[in-house]
């Protein structure tokens, strides 16, 4: 038996769990490539329309995996670390996956509560069992992998540039290079640099929601309003590039909060769809380049 695990979406937050995991439990396992046309293709044929790029994305990596694999992997997660709430789409994906794939050999679909490790640690042992892995061995697998999922540093902090940017959006949009358009490499050709969320501090992030009516409940209101707020008061970049999604719902209200709070602070939406001309895209940057100047 042999279980695919897709690469998109949360997958490259998650990584140094998943893959301690499932190496622990001895599990035949196939990752699956990094994102590219094909599986942009295989996406597009077998997601809803209105499904963003990175919804998209992950249907793809699942359809390529299923041509090989008995089981894909399809997380439902219900909350983050700090019980934070997420799209939607991330607690419906192993219904939305097998309506679009017309497959439903989807495992590890039982509700997860990262925010709770007792409840995580029970969502992922009924899916063991499913997959013939003892409790024991699971439970051995579990610690060693939420201690490397602890000791793993994320996120960028990069110095050797003239220009520093906060490189806000959703994770899957910052690190799959396919899906922005290797963007990164696009800024270091310019000479800019980037910071993300993750060299933000939670207690730094948490003051910087002083002051709104209400604390907000989103996972990536939080991961991209307060960091840009810190880092502004700190002067420690010099502009803003949020690379959002088209049509997703909580980017625009996180948008225009950062959009109102910064005060006219050089700021870049860069949208990402499944089109993948780069023309207008690599001029927007280079005029954001300007900007800076």
């Amino acid at each position: 038996m042999k279980i695919g695990i897709p690469g998109g979406l949360l997958y490259c937050k998650y990584e140094p769990f998943i893959k301690t995991f499932f190496n622990e439990m001895g599990v035949d396992v196939e990752y699956s490539v990094k994102s590219n046309k094909e599986i942009l293709d295989l996406g597009i044929r077998s997601c809803v329309d209105e499904a963003c790029l990175p919804m998209k994305l992950f249907h793809g990596h699942t359809v390529k995996l299923q041509k090989t694999c008995d089981y894909t992997v399809t997380p439902r997660i219900m909350k983050c670390e700090f019980g934070e709430s997420i799209c939607p789409k991330f607690q419906g994906l192993p219904e939305l996956v097998s309506g679009g794939t017309g497959k439903s050999n989807q495992i590890f679909t039982e509700p997860l509560y990262i925010n709770n490790q007792r409840k995580l640690k029970k969502g992922l042992k009924k899916s063991c069992r499913l997959i013939g892995v003892s409790d024991r061995k699971m439970e051995k697998a579990f610690c060693s992998a939420l201690e490397n999922q602890r000791n793993t540093s994320f996120g960028l902090n990069e110095r050797d540039y003239r220009y520093k940017v906060f490189l806000a959006g959703h994770p899957y949009n910052i690190y799959d290079s396919f899906a922005n358009m290797n963007l990164l490499q696009k800024l270091h050709d310019l000479d800019v640099g980037v910071i993300t969320e993750e060299r933000v501090s939670r207690y730094e992030k948490t003051e910087a929601l002083t002051g709104l009516i209400k604390r907000p409940y989103w996972l990536f209101f939080i991961n991209n309003f307060a960091p840009a707020m810190v880092l502004i008061k700190r002067k420690e970049i010099d502009g803003i590039i949020y690379i959002s999604s088209f049509c997703c719902g909580t980017d625009s209200v996180i948008i225009e909060m950062i959009k109102n709070r910064s005060k006219g602070f050089p700021f870049l939406v860069l949208k990402l769809d499944e089109q993948t001309g780069e023309a207008g895209y690599n001029t927007r940057i280079e005029a954001f380049r300007e900007v800076l100047n």
